[in-house]
């Protein structure tokens, strides 16, 4: 009984999405920007090809760890393939060298360009940007709010 049961749970667990492979972790690029605009997050995008050995690395162990860490529940997050995507991946690379890490956040003006990095990153300095990106938002939130709550209040005058 305990074997098909445990059977059992494997199977569902195999079938069911989890929190990592749909929402917080790696999307389409449109999927991530529609995310983004919806939710005010950052976007933060991996541009690179499956032959990049630094690529790979990125990929399947640097993103995972911050994924497991939560550093991504609070980004937009996809992978760009430079080989499948390569329009795409032309308008967010600045050079030809991969991997690229990019990160957008929200502005009053639109979207700006926050870090971008070429090569291998490490997990500390991914959450560091991260934490620079939505700091940087929640004090432009602030600024805008504090200027129409001002604005607000002289035309009360």
């Amino acid at each position: 009984m305990t074997a098909l049961t445990l059977a059992v749970v494997m199977q569902v667990a195999l079938a069911a999405p989890t929190d990592a492979h749909t929402k917080r972790g790696a999307q389409t690029y449109t999927a991530a920007y529609q995310q983004s605009k919806e939710e005010g997050q950052p976007l933060l995008v991996l541009v690179g090809a499956d032959w990049c050995p630094a690529c790979r690395t990125m990929k399947q162990s640097v993103m995972p760890q911050a994924a497991s860490q939560g550093v991504l529940d609070r980004v937009a997050f996809a992978q760009v393939n430079t080989d499948n995507e390569p329009g795409i991946a032309r308008q967010l690379m600045r050079g030809g060298s991969i991997p690229q890490l990019v990160l957008y956040r929200k502005t009053a003006d639109g979207w700006q360009l926050s870090q971008r990095w070429v090569g291998a990153q490490s997990i500390e300095t991914i959450r560091s940007a991260v934490d620079g990106a939505l700091a940087a938002q929640a004090e432009e939130k602030s600024n805008t709010q504090l200027t129409q709550t001002a604005a607000e209040g002289q035309a009360g005058r």
